[in-house]
């Protein structure tokens, strides 16, 4: 695999990123160095590219016909465009939580012990049910499930749900979360649960949220990016575009002139 410049201590990196649909451009040039085990949020209008970037950081984008992409994409200085990377491995290092809670139709410890098994990670019941249980206290779910493992998880509330998603992605040891409106489908009172969660979280891993709602981004996020018409705009610490961006594009959006 090509090895990029050891210039930066970023857990993910692209280089002149760009990705059509087709004959539509939505990433032009994307440059951006994601820090470790920090909560990076990409924030910017309805249909600038944000969620496009996230899936770009696992190659989720491929899957859709009709893409193409050029630049490159590194994650630890590894670039993992490059032929005969394993998606597989890649996807469990660098784990997706979406907009709406998508547990198995399963018990709830079947749902967190699936990636687990996939991956072939637990080779006892006893290292499984051990396993299990520290992914489900990593996202503080099991005290309320702990009698009840076995009950299924689609009869968990939203806000449970979408812990025990997050538990999924945990129990496989990955390095870096992805979290495209991980809030979107909750009620306030939940989100804030969430945003807890994240915090909580960013001692162990890298994680980049895409949010439309800007003060979810000002409370939960060490760094920033402003994505307009595919084009990350400007990037830094999240306080320093909230109060003094550099581009009057990014001063228009935080400040509700547009967007």
């Amino acid at each position: 695999m090509t090895q990029a410049p050891p210039t930066t201590s970023a857990a993910i990196r692209s280089l002149d990123l760009n990705l059509y649909y087709g004959s539509f451009h939505a990433l032009k040039d994307v440059n951006i160095a994601i820090r470790p085990r920090r909560i990076t949020a990409i924030i910017g209008p309805s249909g600038c590219g944000k969620s496009t970037l996230l899936r770009c950081f696992n190659r989720m984008n491929e899957r859709l016909a009709g893409v193409r992409i050029t630049g490159q994409l590194f994650l630890n200085d590894v670039d993992i465009r490059a032929v005969g990377t394993d998606l597989t491995r890649l996807r469990k290092r660098v784990g997706m939580v979406f907009q709406r809670p998508n547990p198995f139709p399963l018990s709830v410890y079947d749902n967190v012990a699936y990636g687990l098994r996939i991956h072939d990670m637990k080779q006892s019941r006893e290292d499984l049910d051990v396993a299990v249980e520290h992914a489900l206290r990593a996202t503080t779910l099991w005290d309320n499930v702990k009698d009840d493992l076995h009950r299924s998880a689609l009869e968990l509330s939203a806000e449970q749900q979408q812990r025990l998603c997050i538990s999924r992605l945990v129990a496989v040891e990955p390095e870096i979360l992805l979290m495209d409106e991980p809030c979107s489908a909750l009620d306030p009172i939940a989100t804030e649960h969430i945003e807890e969660l994240m915090r909580g979280l960013a001692d162990r891993y890298t994680i980049v949220i895409v949010t439309h709602n800007m003060q979810q981004a000002a409370r939960v996020s060490q760094d920033s990016g402003f994505m307009l018409l595919g084009e990350l705009v400007e990037f830094g610490p999240t306080e320093l575009i909230f109060t003094t961006p550099k581009d009057k594009r990014t001063e228009d959006y935080v400040t509700g002139r547009y967007g």
